[in-house]
């Protein structure tokens, strides 16, 4: 299937139309016509090669690391998430009346074909801040606090509101590099159900205002069994490392932010964004 076919086919699913049915224009032409939008770009060389060498990667970097391996860490080991807690309300609220507004907030497979394989369009969306230490210009001057709290994390790597559609299942996968350790803020947690996430083996749920810190090479997955839209802030950041191991996963991210993988997922949110523009949501 060509590209565009491609495109077509996911844009259909993503606004809800189904057979022959037209594109809507001018927005979805916009992504439609936008080269950065390809079924399965080819994944960068350092995370091919990454992928058959990340037991032996990973391993020197957990013998390198100044925080503890286990799949769910102390949040209490990160002072920078008391801030996030402290102010949860008004990140929710930027949540709320920016990202869950109109079209603002893609598929997560449409930004990052990489994701295709574990979000089905509609049912993971995203909206981004930061991502691979890049910046997300128009969105960040929409979420002014947000941005102005993420910005003071050490070793921000990425920062997006991860929206979980109501039935969303997101199958077992893990995370690129041990480099990198995610955070979880709960921002709406739907009560009529059951909303958790396995972590190897243990299950968490979310809370809140409250903070879930967590290593995610550890194989895990999601489920949203209620009615509601799951909301957090999902971020990225580097593991408190000592050498040899941080010399290991700075080069890693290095080759990973220059790569092609990491332009293609910044030129896509581009396109959304201008399209939206377009069409005035």
């Amino acid at each position: 299937m060509s590209s565009i076919s491609q495109a077509r086919r996911e844009l259909r699913q993503e606004f809800g139309e189904g057979g022959d049915a037209p594109v809507p224009t001018p927005f979805s032409e916009a992504l439609v016509q936008d080269a950065a939008l390809r079924p399965e770009p080819n994944r960068p060389l350092i995370i091919r090669l990454g992928k058959h060498m990340r037991g032996f990667f990973d391993r020197l970097i957990a013998s390198s690391s100044l925080v503890p391996n286990d799949p769910v860490l102390d949040v209490r080991t990160f002072g920078w998430t008391q801030m996030l807690r402290d102010h949860w309300q008004e990140i929710r609220d930027e949540a709320l009346a920016v990202a869950l507004q109109g079209e603002a907030s893609p598929s997560l497979s449409t930004i990052s074909p990489d994701h295709r394989a574990i979000a089905r369009p509609n049912m993971w969306r995203s909206f981004f801040l930061w991502g691979y230490s890049f910046r997300i210009d128009d969105n960040a001057a929409r979420c002014p606090r947000t941005t102005a709290l993420v910005e003071q994390i050490p070793g921000l790597n990425s920062a997006f509101f991860s929206i979980l559609a109501p039935g969303a299942h997101v199958p077992a996968h893990r995370g690129v590099t041990k480099g990198l350790i995610t955070c979880h803020l709960g921002l709406i947690v739907p009560r009529d159900g059951d909303v958790r996430m396995r972590i190897n083996n243990r299950v968490v749920r979310w809370a809140e205002g409250e903070t879930l810190v967590f290593d995610d090479t550890y194989d895990h997955e999601v489920w949203n069994d209620t009615s509601g839209t799951r909301v957090v802030l999902l971020v990225q950041f580097a593991r408190p490392l000592r050498n040899p191991g941080k010399w290991v996963a700075d080069f890693f991210l290095g080759a990973v932010r220059r790569s092609a993988f990491v332009q293609e997922a910044r030129a896509n949110i581009s396109a959304w964004n201008a399209a939206v523009r377009q069409r005035g949501g």
